[in-house]
Order: C-alpha cells, then sequence, then structure tokens
C-alpha cells in the first residue's frame, strides 16, 4: 500500500518518528472539543440498559421475549440511518462556513431530541441522527489544530472521551430508569408513571444544552489562515492549490478509500457488539443470556468502558510511537474474534441452571480485557482518515465521507447482531449459537482486510 498514488498534499507530511520536538497541544480548545464529542455517546448509549425493556412494555412483541431484538435493534438504528443521509452535508458545510454553525446546530439537535425520545420511541430518535454532524467536523478541528508531532496524543484522548460517555450512558440509562418506582418520594405524579424513561434522556438533554452554551461563549474558530500557511507544517509545500475544495470524487483517492473501508467495518463490528452485549446480558438464561436486572446491565457495561479508557489515555500514544498505526490497528481487529468465542462460553458455563459461578465471571472478566486492547483500533483509524485526506480543505469531506460510511454501518450494525441473536435463538441454530458463528467469521476477515492497511498512515510517498 506504500506505493499508492498521490494526489494532493496529505496533512501528514513527514513520519512521526523523524520529528524530535512535539508541539504542545492546545488544551483549552481540545477540552471543550471533548466536551462536546461526549455528547454523542451519551445520548446514543443512554438508551441501551432500558430500550429492550421499554421494547417488551410495548404491545409490539406480543409477549413474545425473542422477538425483543428485532424491534430493540431497530430503535437502536436510527440515530444512525438518519445521520448517514445528512452527516457528509454537515461536514461539507463546515469546510465553508466553519465548523462552529455546524457543531452548534448539532447540539441544538441533540438536546431537542432527547428531551423528546424520554415521551417517544421513533421519530426523535431518527430527528437526533439527523440534526447531528458534529462527529465528522469535531475530527476536522481536531486535524486542524493538531500536526504529525502530537495527534497520537490527541486521538488517544478521543476514545476515552466516548469510552466516558458510552460508560456513564449506561449509567444514567440503568439507573434513572422508573424513577416513579425507584425513588417514589422524590418523583410521585402520573407523569413518571406513564413515561418512565424520561428521567435519563431529560439528564442527557440538559447536558446537551449547557454544552450549546459553553460552545457559544468559548470555541474558537480554526483560523483559514492560519490552518492553510505552509510554514505552520500542516501543508507541505508542492501542491497546486492547497485552498481549493475538492469533488467528492477527487477526495476518494486510494488513501482515502482503503482507510474508509477499515474504519467502517472496526465501527459495524463495535456498534454490533455494544447491541449484541446488553440482549446478551438482559436476556432470561433460557432465552440464551444471563439474566442481569437493567441497573446491573448499566454496571456491567460501564466496566467495559471506564477500564478501557483508562488504558487508552495511558497507553495508546507510547504503544503507537512503539509499534506504529497498523501493527496496533491489526492487532484490535483480532481481538474481536475470541470476545465473540466468549459469549457462548459464558451461556455454556451456567449450564442448565441460572445461576452465575467463578467461570462466568471470569469469562465475562477477559471479555472486558480483550474488549480494552481491541478499542486501540478507533484511535489508530482516526489516525489514518486524518492522514488520508487529500489537502487541509478537503478535510471536512475526508471525515464527512469516513462518517456516512460509519454511520450506514452503525446502522446496520445494531439491526443485524440483534435479529441474527433473536434468529438463533427462535430457530435454535446451532443452540442459539449461530449469531456468534457469524461475527467470528466477520471478525476473521476485518483482521485480513486490516493487513491491507499501510505501513504508515500519510498519502505521501516522499520517503
Amino acid at each position: 500500500m506504500d506505493d499508492l498514488p498521490s494526489e494532493q498534499t496529505s496533512l501528514l507530511s513527514a513520519h512521526p518518528k523523524s520529528r524530535t520536538r512535539r508541539t504542545p497541544l492546545p488544551w483549552g480548545q481540545l477540552f471543550i472539543l471533548f466536551w462536546i464529542q461526549l455528547a454523542e455517546p451519551l445520548t446514543s448509549m443512554v438508551i441501551y440498559p432500558f430500550i429492550n425493556k421499554m421494547v417488551s412494555d410495548l404491545p409490539i412483541t406480543g409477549g413474545d421475549e425473542a422477538k425483543m431484538g428485532y424491534y430493540a435493534g431497530l430503535i437502536e438504528s436510527l440515530f444512525s440511518v438518519a445521520q448517514a443521509m445528512t452527516v457528509l452535508y454537515w461536514s461539507r458545510l463546515s469546510d465553508r462556513i466553519g465548523r462552529k454553525p455546524v457543531i452548534l446546530i448539532g447540539l441544538l439537535g441533540l438536546t431537542l431530541s432527547m428531551g423528546l425520545f424520554g415521551v417517544s420511541t421513533t421519530f426523535n430518535r431518527c430527528l437526533s441522527g439527523a440534526l447531528n454532524g458534529n462527529t465528522g467536523v469535531i475530527k476536522s478541528m481536531m486535524g486542524e489544530i493538531t500536526d504529525d508531532t502530537n495527534v497520537a496524543q490527541a486521538m488517544a484522548l478521543m476514545p476515552v472521551v466516548w469510552n466516558t460517555g458510552a460508560t456513564v450512558g449506561p449509567v444514567i440509562g440503568g439507573w434513572l430508569s422508573n424513577p416513579h418506582e425507584q425513588f417514589p418520594g422524590i418523583f410521585p405524579g402520573e407523569f413518571w408513571a406513564s413515561y418512565p424513561y424520561a428521567l435519563p434522556c431529560f439528564v442527557v438533554a440538559i447536558y446537551c444544552a449547557g454544552t450549546l452554551i459553553i460552545t457559544i461563549f468559548y470555541l474558537e474558530e480554526v483560523s483559514s489562515l492560519k490552518l492553510h500557511n505552509p510554514a505552520n507544517g500542516a501543508l507541505e509545500s508542492g501542491t497546486t492549490d492547497p485552498h481549493a475544495q475538492l469533488t467528492l470524487y477527487q477526495v476518494l483517492t486510494p488513501y482515502v478509500r482503503i482507510a474508509v473501508i477499515n474504519y467502517t467495518i472496526l465501527a459495524f463490528l463495535d456498534i454490533a457488539l455494544r447491541a449484541l452485549q446488553p440482549l446478551f446480558l438482559t436476556a432470561s438464561p433460557s432465552a440464551g443470556g444471563l439474566g442481569f436486572s437493567v441497573p446491573a446491565v448499566g454496571t456491567c457495561l460501564a466496566a467495559f468502558f471506564v477500564a478501557s479508557g483508562v488504558y487508552q489515555a495511558v497507553a495508546f500514544a507510547p504503544m503507537w510511537e512503539w509499534l506504529g498505526s497498523k501493527k496496533i490497528y491489526v492487532i484490535s481487529m483480532g481481538m474481536f474474534v475470541p470476545i465473540f468465542a466468549l459469549f457462548p462460553m459464558m451461556r455454556a458455563s451456567i449450564g442448565e441452571g441460572s445461576a452465575l459461578n467463578a467461570i462466568t465471571w471470569v469469562e465475562l472478566a477477559l471479555q472486558i480485557i480483550l474488549y480494552v486492547i481491541m478499542d486501540m483500533g478507533f484511535s489508530s483509524a482516526l489516525i489514518y482518515i486524518r492522514a488520508s485526506s487529500p489537502n487541509a480543505r478537503s478535510l471536512g469531506a475526508t471525515n464527512g465521507l469516513a462518517q456516512t460510511a460509519v454511520a450506514i454501518a452503525r446502522a446496520i450494525g445494531p439491526v443485524f447482531s440483534t435479529s441474527l441473536f433473536a434468529l438463533s435463538m427462535e430457530y435454535n441454530i446451532l443452540g442459539g449459537g449461530f449469531v456468534y458463528v457469524v461475527f467470528i467469521a466477520v471478525s476473521v476477515g476485518a483482521v485480513m482486510s486490516a493487513k491491507r492497511m499501510p505501513e504508515r498512515p500519510r498519502n505521501d510517498d516522499s520517503e
């Protein structure tokens, strides 16, 4: 892959190890961007502990627990379906009018949609995705305010922020649902009884509203003059027009394509795992799960993301300097195979009964450890996406294309994994383990695709 043709100037102009002096990170602006980024995992993950119970409480399943996976996956996917249809537009728009206005629109959309989702189940989940193009725009700003000496340090923190939201979100969703029953003295009245999942949604909506206010006053727009000045090291000399906004066809260089494809595969497997995990934990042993309560599911998911967040913050940057992006990415993708294999192993360890034993808990802990290692792949993928952009003016479009593909994968992943789980159990395919066999096979293919990534995350052949 190193001999792929170069079409424009890459945002990474040299191998990171050739730099001896690391540029200080702009921590003030990074903190605000991370604060904004936190809104998305909160809004997407807060529903996971209670979505299966919400679906089972509705008349659409007819009391059939096996059908719960179909409808839960559909609702989980609505955010990504809508986002896939609009994220490229928002990213391209941010290349023209600036990043900050688009981010403000996205935060407003998240605030409104989360508030409404507490009293609804479908349309407002779509609204949340359609009005939110912040993920691609934030990554564009991250690429603009970093260079090849500090990009690993900055990108390593993005999964930490995501994992923080993915940790807090399930805790909020698990512990604040059904407040009328859990805290009757604080939340009396018919409203909380009729809408048992409104409180966690309202809490997240308040966070988004507060972030919107902070962004209005404190987020600074990236200076185009500073960004496009070759003296700052963001661009090499030799590009014909570093200020030109390229067409989508011009943006889709071989490096962009291979980076986007692998990022999409990673996102698909990750979101499928995130949707399958709470379903597996919530489902009764007779339905192929472990029979956890909603608060227990929230706590278990939190353990996944706390461990991963701490490890990313501490270990990714030095490991990136030691192993490089490709080796980290291939290792990360390889972790999916044992992660999915542990699901049927956990189910088999409890036998015909329903009580968890020491072996089950050890297997669950091992799955968490493997998940932590796997999660490093996102930081590597983000570095590849940033570096593959043909020029600085096309960074928004590059991230928009990546996020569009990822949003499609994240729309398909939950429906595919939860429906396959329900199908496997309903028809007893391979004793209910067919879903895991499928994902193990997909994971093997993902490793093979990861090995096709270029050795260095760059788009030039100057070395």
